[in-house]
């Protein structure tokens, strides 16, 4: 047994160590939030910080495994709150007033960032195409309502990559004036998707619809008028926003109705995300019969898993499409790049938009 003093110098020569450490070690913190930054992407990542952990802890001895585990996890929250005070600031642009179901998504995603609001998914995109913000958070399918068009075509014809996909429960409300009930109401605003996938409910009460361009719009609308006869569909964040009450929770016909939201940046992600990988290419196939089958066999022949496989019309060339898929894999493996040479022999146009985790939902993690 060493004497007191003897463990209090080791002590402070391991402190020293430590310290040099912790400085190289947030230095490369640092280098890998301006990439999070530049790339959309979240500061918490849950897979990354149990791979580190588990592959760390098997390093030192199991009776001081517990308190190393608990070291590293209070070191990561210290990197994450590193990160969050750099990436302060990255301005987030979105679809809608404040309340809108994508501004809550960029919360969720960016909670260090600042969201911008903007009337229309052009401009929110256009927004990061030209430098006014750092990200756009846009949705690009409803589990009840379907896919996004007019997101697909701003990601088809313009130049952004998608860093991540994130998939966002909804829960729809009906939502009123302080002292209106279900029974004073007459009238109903909210976006079409949210009137298309409330619609049961709206028939069944004899409610009349009105569109807006969103659902925390409607609910504005609704507090400015002050009516109880009027109400809007919305989320119970939004009608927190605008002072209205709740009169009735989960409206929404499907039970499980969820939006995927796509984060676009300027910059692709170097490499593949290495868990449950998935990847975003648009195509248009050559005017040769067979064409869209080759391509699809393609993608079948490398053993690439399609996910889904849209058309959409281009909308400068009459009678002409486009191709949407989303497949399985690592696109930027050898194999990927073998599969995406000889598939571009099909096609007159091929992009490889992005990458991303299936079924992701936005980061929970403590910042």
């Amino acid at each position: 047994m060493k004497d007191l003093d003897e463990a209090r110098r080791e002590i402070n020569l391991c402190d020293k160590e430590i310290a040099d450490l912790f400085t190289r070690r947030m230095r490369a913190v640092g280098d890998v939030a301006a990439y999070k930054a530049a790339h959309g992407l979240p500061i918490f990542d849950a897979a990354r910080e149990d791979a580190v952990i588990a592959q760390n802890a098997e390093k030192v001895p199991e009776d001081l495994r517990p308190f190393y585990v608990s070291f590293l996890r209070d070191m990561m929250r210290v990197s994450k709150r590193y990160q969050s005070k750099l990436i302060e600031g990255l301005r987030v642009a979105y679809s809608g007033v404040p309340g809108a179901f994508a501004e809550i998504a960029a919360k969720k995603i960016f909670p260090a960032g600042t969201p911008v609001p903007f009337g229309s998914f052009a401009d929110a995109y256009a927004a990061v195409e030209n430098g006014k913000c750092d990200v756009a958070v846009l949705p690009i399918e409803n589990s009840y309502a379907g896919e996004v068009g007019a997101v697909l075509d701003l990601m088809f014809c313009g130049s952004l990559f998608v860093n991540g996909v994130y998939n966002l429960k909804v829960s729809h409300c009906l939502v009123g004036v302080p002292g209106a009930t279900k029974e004073t109401v007459r009238r109903v605003f909210s976006h079409p998707q949210a009137l298309d996938q409330c619609a049961p409910y709206l028939q069944k009460n004899g409610f009349a619809a009105t569109e807006c361009s969103n659902t925390a719009r409607a609910a504005k609308e609704v507090s400015e008028k002050n009516d109880p006869a009027i109400a809007a569909i919305a989320s119970e964040e939004t009608a927190a926003l605008y002072g209205l009450s709740i009169l009735e929770k989960n409206i929404n016909e499907a039970g499980e109705n969820t939006t995927r939201f796509a984060v676009f940046s300027r910059s692709a992600q170097k490499s593949a995300p290495q868990k449950h990988t998935a990847f975003i290419l648009l195509f248009t196939v050559n005017h040769i019969a067979g064409a869209l089958a080759k391509a699809i066999n393609v993608l079948g022949a490398y053993g690439y898993n399609m996910r889904v496989l849209r058309s959409r019309p281009m909308k400068n060339h009459s009678w002409q499409y486009y191709f949407y898929v989303e497949a399985e894999g690592d696109e930027t493996s050898p194999d990927g790049e073998r599969m995406l040479r000889q598939l571009a022999a099909h096609c007159d146009l091929l992009r490889v938009v992005g990458h991303f985790t299936p079924d992701a939902e936005p980061p929970k993690g403590e910042i």
